[in-house]
């Protein structure tokens, strides 16, 4: 039987449209209901965005001191590229603010200027992120029509490649593995640009934190009933039975 205050680490499968937050309140309330406690200390190790859907680690209890070293992993993803054209936050949260010629796109041109983003590098975060300038957070200002100047931080690329062009869409999917901090969307922008054009994400999915991949991974939707294997039985009274 897991002991979820002693610590466990949990990896949800982060559905479409849900904040990290939102995932850790939800796994919180089920958790806190069916071991009939009041509170529990519940954290995530890496946030993803509400459009990128993934692994996620949650851990609960004690586990929480693992949170840093967790965050800390190797991250994979795999995420499609619109090319040709910008948005404010580099994905679909925000419309289409530019566009940038595409002609001169190919396959080869993609794949090849890919694997210049191999290794470490500096990378300045998107503008519509959750890095703190002056005790605010960057989005927020953003919001509030406040110019955002944040500083590039050091990031590794361990290994970047296509994996599928669709030039009439003019799209493209690509496989990362990254370091802790690396944002793909700032990625994307930095692409377009290399390509001499713009880009920006379509669809991003986190496919491995350090040791948990996919496969590890609980369905949110699925959770609840997950949760109640994992425990002893309750009694009518919504109490678990003792022997």
């Amino acid at each position: 039987m897991i002991d979820f205050q002693d610590g466990h680490v949990l990896a949800i499968d982060k559905p479409l449209g849900l904040t990290s937050f939102a995932v850790v309140g939800r796994v919180r309330y089920l958790l806190c209901r069916r071991l009939g406690i009041k509170r529990l200390k519940v954290g995530h190790a890496g946030t993803l965005d509400p459009l990128a859907t993934g692994v996620l680690l949650l851990c609960t209890g004690r586990a929480t001191k693992r949170v840093d070293a967790l965050q800390a992993g190797r991250k994979e993803y795999v995420a499609t590229l619109r090319l040709g054209a910008t948005t404010p936050s580099f994905d679909l949260e925000h419309d289409i603010d530019a566009t940038f010629p595409t002609a001169h796109i190919t396959a080869p041109l993609v794949a090849e200027t890919l694997s210049r983003f191999v290794g470490e590098q500096m990378q300045v975060p998107p503008t519509f992120s959750a890095v703190k300038v002056d005790g605010s957070r960057a989005y927020d200002l953003a919001r509030r029509g406040k110019d955002v100047e944040l500083r590039a931080k050091p990031i590794t690329i361990f290994a970047i490649e296509l994996l599928a062009f669709r030039s009439e869409a003019m799209e493209a999917d690509i496989r990362v593995a990254c370091s802790k901090g690396t944002y793909v969307r700032a990625l994307a922008r930095d692409i377009g640009q290399a390509l001499d054009s713009g880009a920006h994400l379509t669809a991003l999915r986190r496919t491995r934190v350090g040791d948990y991949g996919e496969a590890d991974c609980i369905a949110m939707n699925d959770f609840a009933e997950w949760l109640d294997g994992q425990l002893p039985p309750k009694d009518q009274t919504n109490n678990p039975i003792t022997a």
